[in-house]
């Protein structure tokens, strides 16, 4: 009899199709091949300081929930969140570096699809698996890991930036998230309960989703 599948790649083959149904939308494939103008970049970046602000009080309200049963994602979270701390700040550099305004970035309100990024996680992590949260940082750091790369080209390019200045964030994040999806995936690995690993697997489908469509609706 074969050996059961690890949990991470249950996890890559039961999302497959969300992560397809990502990288095949138009936002995105324009995007990864041709950078963003500024407005929509600076729009962005918007966005996206309003989603890396949440990382760490959603993995928080995670270890808040998470039974002694999941030592080992707490202990995971413990440290990722120690890692992610100030990132935030680096978005706003980004934008200062491009000439935005980034006190606009601390009064903006969210758009819809950010805020029901957002809101999807906190109300998982609450009401369905704190371990939920790992769908979140799962798709994030995918995203980061196969597109943060080329975005940070593309937009160099496209607004004739040099060296990082103005993709701090997004250059940073492409090179360390390799790293962080290899630890991530051994944390999912140990993760043997029925109830978290549909959790985080519904988690990742809707991530994607709502991810996707914020890259829309920053092109509108």
């Amino acid at each position: 009899m074969a050996a059961p599948m690890n949990f991470f790649r249950q996890l890559v083959a039961a999302t497959d199709a969300a992560r397809k149904r990502f990288e095949s939308h138009p936002c995105v494939v324009m995007t990864a091949a041709d950078g963003m103008s500024k407005t929509v970049y600076l729009a962005f970046l918007h966005e996206l300081y309003s989603i890396v602000w949440h990382f760490n009080p959603l993995s928080a309200a995670a270890v808040a929930r998470l039974t002694p049963q999941f030592r080992d994602v707490q202990q995971y979270l413990y440290a990722h969140m120690a890692e992610e701390a100030g990132h935030d700040e680096w978005v706003l550099n980004d934008v200062r570096a491009i000439g935005g305004d980034a006190d606009a970035v601390l009064k903006h309100t969210p758009l819809p699809h950010t805020q029901a990024l957002v809101g999807f996680n906190y109300w998982v992590t609450e009401h369905e698996h704190p371990t939920a949260v790992l769908g979140m940082l799962y798709v994030l750091e995918v995203v980061a890991s196969v597109y943060g790369g080329p975005v940070s080209e593309a937009i160099k390019d496209s607004l004739f930036l040099q060296g990082t200045a103005g993709v701090s964030f997004l250059s940073s994040h492409a090179e360390a998230d390799t790293k962080h999806l290899e630890e991530l995936r051994n944390v999912l690995d140990l993760i043997t309960d029925s109830g978290a690993q549909l959790a985080i697997i519904n988690s990742v489908r809707v991530n994607y989703h709502h991810l996707a469509h914020v890259i829309e609706s920053i092109h509108e």
